[in-house]
């Protein structure tokens, strides 16, 4: 089979973990036989985990796994794919021989790996260097300061995933349809049912023949024919770059309870804290809302001067959107508490995408730029304001309006969403129509939403297509 696989000797025989060492190899050994004899793997037979996408956040937790069970070799391989051919501007690279010259860590182990030169080169403007050549370093591209460990890349997909039992998706919602659809070509005649978590937070929406969104684990399934029941959907309050740091964060794996909680266990570590729920639908659709408010975040936060009390009451209108539309998305949906609420938190705070809005609100990012950024990587916010909006402005979803007691379109309960759209997808408005909104005199108490989405049938199960 062709193909690109670039090996790291210290990356697969690694002991420590961002600079630790790792000294409970007895209990992570015992959560790998446990794992390995669930999915019926032979003593001669390693666990074969791929995660496929090098965004920031799918590098970070294929690092966490090869930190934590990469000295088990003979039991486990961990690697990870991304394409081939992205290169590495000037300006990045200067950034990253920075980068490497204050951590002295990074700097002896790329000494000792004989990989320093090529990064002064990089500085000096007399070699290109390319993401996965990188990223076999421990640099991702979208997350330059702050390194990881080495890890095994792969550039060729069919390589990568042919015998994969485990497939980690850290994949944009806008590209998972495309690159599982020749998975599945891959993975036609395989005896075997791999296992695939995915972490990708954004939705897609489908107008023809009838309205309905598309999550990253239903793209997955119709693009492999993987049953839904090996497929698992894992979320939380998690910056890639805090984690790695060892900042200390918990996340939900959703699906079946086949899978789900026995791989709680296996990902679970001392600063990262897994927990299993069957609700897989609403914290999936979760995932998608809260990039979408995110934005918005970013721009409130920047228009007010990071003003509190402003960024509050925007917090309690969105999130009181969020709970009206997973009434209308799932029948009894997850409450927006625990991990739900922490991770629409923190992306608010933090995220790329409330950094993308507090960005255009400066002016210092524009629309025509597109939704890619250098050094971040996909704004999935963009496109899920798109595919929430046409969801949800489908005259035949209507609902009657409490006050004015007529049918409308969902949407029309949405506010900061309808504007959401008229300032990133229609144009029509600037990023200050987002206070305009927060200061609609005729805006109802976000509790009443909440109580309106709560005691009312809203529940629409063709927008699942179910």
């Amino acid at each position: 089979m062709v193909g690109t696989e670039i090996v790291t000797d210290e990356g697969l025989n690694n002991a420590y973990v961002n600079g630790l060492i790792q000294t409970n190899n007895g209990s992570l050994e015992g959560k790998l036989d446990e794992l390995r004899k669930l999915l019926g793997k032979s003593d001669d037979d390693p666990l074969r985990i791929v995660s496929v996408g090098a965004g920031a956040w799918g590098s970070v937790f294929a690092a966490m796994l090869q930190d934590g069970y990469g000295h088990l070799r003979d039991k486990v391989q961990i690697r990870i794919w991304r394409r081939a051919g992205r290169t590495v501007d000037r300006a990045t690279a200067q950034h990253l021989f920075d980068v490497i010259n204050s951590r002295e860590d990074v700097l002896r182990r790329l000494i000792r790996r004989c990989a320093y030169l090529k990064y002064v080169e990089a500085r000096l403007g007399d070699r290109t260097l390319y993401a996965d050549e990188i990223l076999k370093d421990g640099f991702c591209l979208n997350m330059i300061d702050t390194p990881i460990c080495p890890l095994k890349v792969v550039t060729n997909l069919q390589e990568a995933v042919w015998d994969a039992d485990i497939v980690i998706n850290g994949l944009p919602s806008t590209e998972t349809h495309e690159v599982f659809e020749e998975i599945g070509n891959y993975w036609k005649e395989r005896i075997t049912v791999p296992v695939i978590i995915s972490l990708s937070k954004g939705i897609e929406a489908e107008l023809e023949p009838e309205p309905k969104i598309i999550t990253p684990t239903q793209m997955i399934s119709r693009s492999t024919g993987i049953p839904m029941e090996n497929i698992l959907y894992l979320g939380g309050p998690n910056i890639a770059s805090e984690i790695y740091n060892k900042e200390y964060a918990n996340a939900r794996i959703c699906g079946a309870e086949k899978w789900r909680k026995p791989l709680a266990k296996f990902l679970r570590q001392p600063h990262f804290t897994v927990w299993d729920n069957g609700d897989l639908i609403t914290h999936e659709v979760m995932g998608g809302l809260k990039n979408v408010y995110a934005i918005g975040a970013g721009m409130v936060a920047s228009l007010t001067n990071e003003s509190a009390t402003s960024k509050s009451v925007y917090f309690a209108h969105c999130t009181s959107e969020m709970i009206f539309i997973t009434h209308l998305l799932a029948k009894d949906p997850e409450k927006l508490a625990g991990p739900l609420l922490a991770d629409t938190y923190v992306t608010l705070l933090k995220g790329r995408n409330a950094w993308y809005g507090q960005k255009l609100a400066k002016g210092e990012l524009t629309l025509d730029m597109g939704d890619s950024i250098k050094g971040k990587g996909m704004i999935q916010g963009v496109s899920a304001v798109k595919a929430f909006y046409e969801l949800l402005s489908q005259s035949h979803l209507s609902i009657l309006h409490p006050e004015e007691k007529k049918p409308v379109a969902p949407v029309e309960l949405c506010p900061i969403l309808k504007t959401l759209h008229k300032i990133l997808i229609s144009r029509e408005a600037p990023s200050q129509a987002i206070l305009q909104a927060l200061r609609d005199e005729t805006m109802n108490d976000p509790r009443d939403r909440i109580e309106m989405a709560q005691t009312h049938a809203f529940y629409r199960p063709s927008l699942l297509g179910q």
